[in-house]
C-alpha cells in the first residue's frame, strides 16, 4: 500500500486529491492493523517516553466520530483519550487561543485523539472572522484587522506549538478527511430519512454547507503551510468509511513502528531473585 502519496509534502491543491478510494477487504484488514496498534501502544506505554496526538479535521459528515470508534476499538481504554473541541467557554476565552488543547493533550504512553483540533482557530474563525471577537484580542478592533496576515501569524504559532510538542516526546499525525459535497449530501439525507438518525441532523449544517468553497480555500491554506516534517499532514479520502478507517489506520502503524518501543527490564538484583519471589507466592 502506498501510503505516501497521502502525505502533504510540497504544495498541494485538494481539487488533486482524490475523495473516494475503495479498499477490498478493508473492514477485514482493519481488525487486523488496529490489533498491532494495540500491542504497540502497550509497549509505549511501558517505555513511558512518548505519546501520540492524532488530529482528525474534516467538513460535517466526514466520519470522524465512527472512525475513531473502529480504528482505536482494541487499544486498552486507559490507553486512548479523545476530545471534541465544541464552542470555547467563557474561560477558554480568556486564556490564549492554543490554552485549551494544551491542557487536552495525551500524557507520555497515551493515544490523544483531537475530533476537531486546534485548527479550528484558522478555520472556521476565518470563515466567520466574527468569531474572534469573543476573544477580545488586544488590537483587533473589525474586520479590517482579520486578514490573511493574521490568520497566518496564527498557524505560524500553531507550527511553533507543535514543534515544541515534537521535541517534548508527542508524535503528531494530522489527517484532514477530503469529503466530497455529493456524498456530505448523501449523509445529511440519510440522517433525515432514517428515524434513528435524525438526532444527527442541524440546520446548521445547511448553512455552513453554503460556505464549502470557502472551507475548501482556508483547508488548502493550512494544509500547505502547516504540514511539517515533526508535525505532517495526511489528506484521507473520505467517501468511502471502511477504506479512510484502514488508511489511517496503516498510516498510525507505519509511524509507530519507527520508534521500536521496548518494555523497560527489571533491575538486575530483581532478575536474579526471580525465582525467589516464585518460591515465595508458590509456597502460600
Amino acid at each position: 500500500m502506498d501510503l505516501e502519496k497521502y502525505e502533504v509534502t510540497s504544495a498541494i491543491n485538494i481539487k488533486d486529491f482524490s475523495t473516494k478510494e475503495v479498499i477490498e477487504d478493508s473492514k477485514k484488514e482493519l481488525k487486523k492493523v488496529r490489533k498491532k496498534i494495540s500491542t504497540l501502544q502497550d509497549r509505549m506505554y511501558a517505555e513511558g517516553k512518548y505519546s501520540i496526538l492524532i488530529c482528525l479535521q474534516g467538513m460535517d459528515t466526514s466520519g470522524k466520530d465512527s472512525l475513531i470508534r473502529e480504528v482505536f476499538k482494541d487499544v486498552n481504554a486507559r490507553g486512548v483519550e479523545v476530545h471534541s473541541f465544541k464552542v470555547p467557554t467563557e474561560l477558554e476565552l480568556k486564556h490564549d487561543f492554543l490554552w485549551r488543547h494544551y491542557l487536552a493533550l495525551p500524557s507520555k504512553g497515551k493515544i490523544g485523539v483531537f475530533n476537531r483540533t486546534h485548527y479550528e482557530n484558522v478555520l472556521v474563525t476565518r470563515v466567520h472572522p466574527e468569531y474572534i471577537f469573543g476573544e477580545n484580542i488586544p488590537g483587533v478592533r473589525s474586520l479590517s484587522d482579520l486578514n490573511d496576515e493574521f490568520y497566518h501569524d496564527r498557524m505560524d504559532r500553531i507550527n511553533n506549538f507543535e514543534n515544541h510538542l515534537a521535541k517534548s516526546g508527542t508524535i503528531i499525525l494530522k489527517f484532514f478527511l477530503n469529503l466530497s459535497k455529493d456524498e456530505q449530501k448523501n449523509r445529511l439525507l440519510r440522517r433525515l430519512n432514517l428515524p434513528e438518525k435524525n438526532w444527527k441532523f442541524s440546520t446548521g449544517d445547511l448553512k455552513e454547507r453554503k460556505l464549502w468553497d470557502k472551507y475548501q480555500y482556508c483547508y488548502e491554506d493550512l494544509l500547505n503551510r502547516t504540514s511539517k516534517q515533526n508535525a505532517p499532514w495526511f489528506v484521507i479520502p473520505a467517501d468511502d468509511k471502511p477504506t479512510a478507517r484502514l488508511l489511517l489506520a496503516e498510516i498510525l502503524l507505519k509511524n509507530l513502528k519507527k520508534y521500536n518501543f521496548k518494555e523497560p527490564t527489571l533491575p538486575l538484583k530483581i532478575v536474579d531473585q526471580i525465582d525467589d519471589f516464585k518460591a515465595q507466592l508458590n509456597n502460600k
